[in-house]
């Protein structure tokens, strides 16, 4: 469980956890709870793949504009 390691949570934790979060949100609201975490995780992906799609044409139209390819941003104007 790579995942699991990241946070270093044993069994015990884990129980604990899901025992605190069934006590505050109790029994009738943990399937919409959940639900929603996984709504919400899928539309991060689809985000964050759509965002990478777009990366690389964002890169091309930043050096045909005539900026600098790796230069930093530069405030133009008065401050």
């Amino acid at each position: 469980m790579p995942s699991l390691a990241l946070f270093n949570l044993g069994g015990t934790e884990l129980v604990l956890i899901l025992l605190i979060v069934l006590i505050l949100f109790g029994g009738t609201r943990l399937p919409s709870l959940a639900r929603g975490l996984g709504q919400a995780i899928r539309e991060f992906k689809k985000a964050s793949s759509e965002d990478a799609d777009t990366k690389p044409e964002a890169d091309s139209t930043k050096t045909s504009e005539g900026q600098k390819p790796g230069g930093g941003s530069q405030a133009h104007g008065p401050n």
